[in-house]
């Protein structure tokens, strides 16, 4: 397929893509090509919304069924004192179509669910999740794997995170399949036992810190520079500013792409 081209107007905006050695123009004409899909636009999905945006990924859908309250505001950036009550989708698309009129922004006021999860999915390239509940994670997952969408997953607790990619219907080097989310977390904990971001609370810039880190990892597994996050987890605490990677790989008995 034959990338688009770029106008005058979007060379000077990606100046500084362009002269990257790895990204150049080529790289622009992918990201400008690609569709995102971004789940939930919240405390990560705002920063992540807008970095893709500014870096002129084509199209970024935004799924999310909520509105803006207050309380978002301390983290969830995208959206302003006036946009409470709003659509976080509505409010989200508006901003980051200020900030990129070069990209097209499909807001999708909805609550992702069995019934609807696969067919939104593979109408895009690439899968981002900033979601805040487990059953979200697992679902996302389980229907990119279906789907063969490569996803980028984060999650946050109060003064920690996690990131990491999955590209779970391809194989690594060796020939052995890439984990699943099910191969590092096989089951997610009890209901209850993990506190809410209501009752735990959250430090508002390390939301901003991951949602970046997101954007930057999309933006590498589109364009294709570096060493991804494929069987790797990030791990970072903001408290005692510590960044590890944990090295993770498939589970034979995994119920996605496992030997059963």
């Amino acid at each position: 397929m034959a990338l688009p081209t770029l106008s005058p107007d979007e060379i000077e905006r990606y100046a500084r893509h362009i002269v990257l050695p790895g990204l150049g123009g080529p790289g622009q004409q992918r990201l400008k090509a690609a569709r995102v899909l971004v789940v939930g636009a919240g405390g990560l999905g705002s920063p992540l919304i807008q970095y893709l945006a500014a870096a002129g990924v084509g199209a970024i859908g935004v799924v999310d069924d909520d509105t803006v309250s207050l309380s978002n505001l301390q983290r969830q950036v995208i959206h302003r004192t006036a946009d409470v009550g709003r659509r976080k989708v509505e409010s989200a698309a508006q901003a980051a179509s200020a900030i990129n009129p070069h990209v097209s922004v499909e807001p999708i006021a909805m609550r992702l669910d069995a019934g609807n999860a696969r067919a939104l999915i593979e109408g895009y390239d690439i899968v981002a999740d900033g979601s805040d509940n487990f059953s979200t994670r697992y679902l996302v997952s389980d229907t990119c794997f279906h789907a063969r969408k490569p996803l980028v997953t984060a999650a946050l607790g109060a003064f920690d995170a996690t990131l990491t990619t999955l590209r779970p219907f391809e194989t690594g080097a060796d020939g052995t399949p890439n984990p699943t989310y099910r191969c590092l977390f096989p089951e997610a904990p009890p209901p209850g036992t993990v506190p809410t971001c209501a009752q735990a609370g959250v430090l508002g810039a390390l939301a901003g810190m991951v949602g970046a880190m997101m954007a930057l990892e999309v933006t590498r597994q589109i364009v294709g520079f570096g060493d991804g996050l494929v069987g790797r987890l990030l791990m970072i605490d903001a408290r005692d500013w510590r960044f590890e990677t944990l090295d993770y790989a498939w589970d034979p008995d995994n119920p996605l792409n496992g030997r059963r």
